[in-house]
């Protein structure tokens, strides 16, 4: 089991233009001071190294990157309302980014089947042409996309279980059929995609798969998608390799968000999707999105860490009724459930 991160992600912060900006270098530190409290959970510490640019134009034009790494040196500002750069934030994407990939490439390799990186800042709103979303470049779009165009393999699930809908994956392969992107988020949420009726396009229409939730809903809900549409779906699909953007922001003490999940809800669906890849015989790594109560965060990714590592069982329930039949109405023309 290997665990990934680096202090150059410390480094971007954006208080320094928002000074009441939730995505802080604080997260980090309390999640990595937990860990060592507990020895790592006996996992593998690497460095994450930084990503080459090359690897960041596998999803992200030339121009993006450019635009990016300019406002950096510049000594950076504002992209949107949301999301802000400094000097030190262009290197802590690189590593970011490097963290994703070389995870992946070390559970290809078959040197660890399991992996976690916590890294900032997060990717899953960066879409090819734009940062959004406290996002700048889209981590495990890049690793899943250089997966397939350098490791060899021909299929990757991603899935992405932050609160809000991965806006940007969802772009990055959205005509794509060798990715398969499921994404559980609550609805009405920013950034106001990922409606259940978006199931891509082109070559990869029934390979985008969102499933929004309403506020309020907790565990049962979650659990219920995850299990009988997500777990049947991927089953059929059968990836070389599992990604997990892996936001715990769906927790019932976020700001940011009304849903209702408990630490041992993500531990429980890191166990379904555990035992998912157990099944299919292929590696498993998640990477960090959002999750902006501290507490709630760090309790959140520990118990998911510990079931990725074996801890608990997955527990089978029956199906929620209504929301997870109307679901199932969705994908049904394109996945037997």
């Amino acid at each position: 089991m290997l665990y990934l991160s680096h202090p150059a992600c410390l480094e971007h912060d954006p208080r320094a233009h928002m000074p009441s900006h939730p995505d802080t270098p604080e997260r980090l530190v309390a999640i990595e001071a937990a860990l060592a409290d507990r020895d790592w959970l006996d996992w593998e510490r690497c460095l994450a190294p930084s990503a080459t640019e090359r690897e960041l134009e596998l999803v992200h034009s030339a121009r993006h990157v450019e635009s990016i790494r300019e406002l950096c040196l510049a000594g950076g500002g504002a992209i949107d309302p949301d999301t802000f750069v400094g000097e030190a934030s262009y290197r802590a994407a690189l590593h970011a980014v490097g963290g994703a990939c070389e995870m992946t490439r070390a559970l290809l390799k078959g040197t660890d089947s399991i992996g976690f990186c916590a890294v900032r800042p997060s990717g899953h709103h960066a879409e090819p042409e734009r940062a959004m979303g406290f996002c700048l470049f889209n981590n495990v779009a890049i690793a899943a996309a250089m997966a397939i165009e350098n490791l060899g393999i021909e299929k990757v699930l991603v899935l992405d279980w932050d609160v809000h809908h991965g806006n940007g994956t969802a772009e990055a392969f959205r005509r794509r059929s060798d990715v398969l992107f499921v994404s559980l988020h609550q609805s009405g949420l920013y950034p106001g995609t990922g409606a259940a009726n978006d199931l891509g396009a082109g070559e990869g229409e029934g390979y985008t798969i969102n499933l929004p939730v309403p506020a309020g809903s907790g565990e049962e809900l979650w659990l219920s998608l995850l299990e009988h549409i997500v777990v049947p779906i991927a089953s059929s699909f059968a990836p070389d390799l599992i990604l997990v953007s892996a936001g715990f922001d769906a927790h019932r003490s976020d700001p940011l968000a009304d849903c209702n999940l408990e630490a041992g809800s993500f531990a429980q669906m890191a166990c379904q999707v555990r035992e998912l890849a157990a099944q299919l015989g292929v590696p498993l790594g998640a990477v960090l999105e959002g999750g902006y109560d501290e507490a709630s965060l760090v309790e959140s990714l520990i118990a998911t860490m510990k079931a990725m590592g074996g801890e608990g069982e997955a527990v089978s329930a029956a199906p929620e009724e209504i929301l997870t039949s109307r679901a199932a109405t969705y994908v049904a023309p394109y996945w037997s459930l």
